[in-house]
């Protein structure tokens, strides 16, 4: 009998705690919450400030949180989407599920330029081809020459990831109404399409492939976490497109305040400094120490399209990407 007391008060415990909701559920994408990413130091870092409870729901990548918002609509279970990049903003606030934060956000590096009322930037880089130069000693100098070349190269799915969108304006940027020919020729050499980035680049690690689409901050992880050099990334002369990653409020959160307050956290010293070395990207803030090899990067000149011109056309390029790069 005594067992089976202890039994049953031991299930109602459990039951009692699975039933607790988080104070503040987010949504964001599989690497960001992964041992080594900058989720769990974030989420211990923001649990010490308000005393609460974070959850992290996380999924394949940043495209991938906005598909799963648009499928759950009204019904999601995010407080905060962490994840979204510049490029979806339009697509994003078209789904009616985020709202002003009203908050003020700053000052936030001038290279941003960025002036938005609802998403909030905690970290940006540029899109890049990695290579490992103790395999290639004279790498491609150009998009048009890593096209035209017979390279094999791994890169990431559009409709599913936001470096795959990268690169689908980039080189959208580069080639304009050329894009269908730069894809069929680009699928002659590429090894695969992956869903996500971790499986890309793992892939690219295990010598599948002599580059990947990746960021001009990835060799720094490489340097400070392995003490390896010898993964570069390819600066090309045309220009590179910018990422900047942006987290916002969902107007069904049903704490608001407590998700205002973890995007003003985002932006604090405190998490600018924990994400560069943990997410390998760079701080929206200026005066965040970094490691030394963040001055060795490539520092490319910026291209692309402003977000209300790639949520003008985003669907069309994603058409012709997938026509194009099936054949």
């Amino acid at each position: 009998m005594k067992t089976a007391f202890r039994l049953c008060s031991a299930l109602v415990l459990f039951l009692s705690h699975a039933s607790q909701a988080a104070d503040l559920r987010v949504y964001t994408y599989d690497s960001f919450v992964s041992e080594w990413g900058p989720g769990p130091q974030l989420e211990q870092a923001f649990e010490a400030r308000c005393g609460c409870d974070l959850e992290y729901i996380a999924v394949e990548d940043g495209v991938s949180i906005l598909n799963r918002l648009r499928i759950e609509g009204a019904n999601n279970k995010a407080d905060v989407i962490l994840g979204i990049d510049d490029s979806l903003v339009v697509d994003t606030r078209a789904t009616g599920l985020v709202e002003p934060h009203g908050l003020e956000i700053g000052p936030l590096r001038q290279e941003l330029n960025w002036q938005d009322d609802s998403f909030v930037p905690f970290d940006f880089g540029y899109f890049a081809f990695i290579y490992d130069s103790s395999r290639i000693s004279t790498p491609a100098r150009s998009l048009r020459q890593l096209i035209d070349s017979d390279a094999s190269v791994i890169y990431q799915d559009p409709r599913t990831s936001t470096p795959g969108q990268g690169l689908m304006m980039w080189v959208k940027s580069v080639y304009g109404d050329e894009a269908p020919a730069a894809w069929q020729q680009l699928s002659k050499h590429t090894v695969t399409v992956t869903k996500g980035w971790w499986e890309a680049y793992s892939l690219f690690l295990s010598g599948d492939a002599d580059y990947v689409l990746s960021y001009n901050t990835s060799p720094a992880y490489h340097v400070v976490a392995e003490d390896k050099t010898q993964y570069r990334a390819a600066p090309f002369s045309e220009g590179h497109v910018a990422q900047i990653e942006l987290a916002a409020i969902t107007r069904t959160s049903q704490n608001k305040t407590l998700g205002r307050d973890f995007l003003q956290f985002l932006v604090s010293s405190e998490a600018q400094a924990i994400i560069p070395v943990t997410n390998w990207m760079l701080p929206v803030i200026d005066g965040v120490e970094l490691p030394p090899v963040f001055d060795q990067l490539i520092q490319p000149a910026r291209i692309g399209f402003s977000h209300e011109e790639a949520g003008a056309s985003r669907q069309q390029w994603l058409r012709e990407w997938r026509s194009s790069a099936a054949q």
